[in-house]
């Protein structure tokens, strides 16, 4: 595992740095005379991780409203394509699902064991059960074509190099108090999540591919807000005279989100270090600079925080 770790690593040290750069290594078992074979290895290895994250996006946050059927069939089709490659290769599968398995949880925090409460006809419908679905393949996979995988359910993740038009509330909230919007909040602003920085969460995913658990595991950070709390964060950190402007709430707007991460406490020896009022600072430099053009470091420890 040493010559995937180091590629681990390396997409890790590149979390604050676009683009993401490929990863190489001498070390995977090939003859020199077979450079398919070495292909193959390296391409599914590193690829795997990123192709999740781009399906995750477009899955949800560009096609939910306008073609949820293609979500839908992003999760499950797509899941069933990249299980179907990575068993032909003999690669080691990373799902990385989502805390929207457990729907509006009748259970907080939520538990791996947890199955969930999700509305299988809503608008979430697509994602939520596509996601769900994805997991189940995962599984047939490993249990019927001894596939080695693992799986991860990812709460809510900030960080720089987020899209700002993204639709997520955290990039939603920073992108509006710096272009002097006010930020919008559905319902009450009473509903709760939790927010991980992402180099905690590529941490825990590196732990989990170099692990022998397959999962599923809650990767998150327990912290929990409300989106009002959340408001008041980003006011500190941005402009304390930033607004807040309330509409309507969403169709089966989960009302609770938090991971009980034990498990990977347990089996991962993982959890996050970084709390939100730590992590947005960087985020918020970011944003600055590619909505603005200012100058900002994304390093730990080099943040222009408060900074309006």
């Amino acid at each position: 595992m040493s010559s995937s770790r180091s590629c681990w690593r390396s997409i890790r040290s590149t979390i604050s740095h676009a683009p993401l750069r490929l990863c190489i290594t001498n070390s995977i078992p090939s003859r020199q005379s077979d450079p398919m074979q070495l292909f193959r290895a390296f391409l599914v290895q590193l690829f795997f991780f990123q192709i999740g994250l781009m399906a995750n996006r477009f899955s949800l946050w560009g096609l939910l409203n306008s073609n949820s059927w293609r979500a839908h069939k992003t999760n499950v089709v797509g899941t069933l394509n990249m299980l179907g490659l990575a068993k032909r290769v003999g690669a080691r599968f990373l799902l990385t699902s989502t805390s929207e398995v457990y729907g509006d949880p009748l259970q907080h925090p939520q538990v791996e064991t947890y199955w969930g409460n999700v509305n299988p006809i809503g608008v979430r419908s697509c994602y939520d059960e596509g996601k769900r679905t994805a997991e189940t393949l995962t599984m047939d996979y490993h249990r019927g074509a001894n596939l080695e995988v693992r799986i991860a359910r990812i709460f809510n993740t900030y960080g720089p190099r987020m899209c700002i038009d993204d639709g997520r509330v955290v990039s939603n909230f920073v992108a509006q108090a710096l272009r002097k919007e006010p930020m919008t909040v559905y319902g009450d602003g009473k509903q709760t999540r939790s927010f991980q920085y992402v180099s905690d969460l590529v941490e825990g995913l590196m732990r989990l591919m170099e692990g022998e658990h397959v999962g599923p595991f809650n990767l998150g950070n327990p912290g929990e807000f409300t989106m009002l709390e959340l408001a008041k964060v980003v006011q500190d950190t941005i402009d304390p005279n930033a607004k807040i402007e309330f509409r309507p709430n969403t169709e089966d707007d989960p009302h609770k989100r938090k991971p009980d991460i034990s498990r990977a406490k347990e089996q991962l020896g993982w959890e996050p270090k970084i709390p939100l009022r730590q992590g947005l600072p960087l985020m918020v430099n970011d944003f600055r600079t590619r909505i603005f053009g200012d100058h900002g470091s994304s390093e730990p420890g080099k943040t222009r925080a408060g900074s309006s």
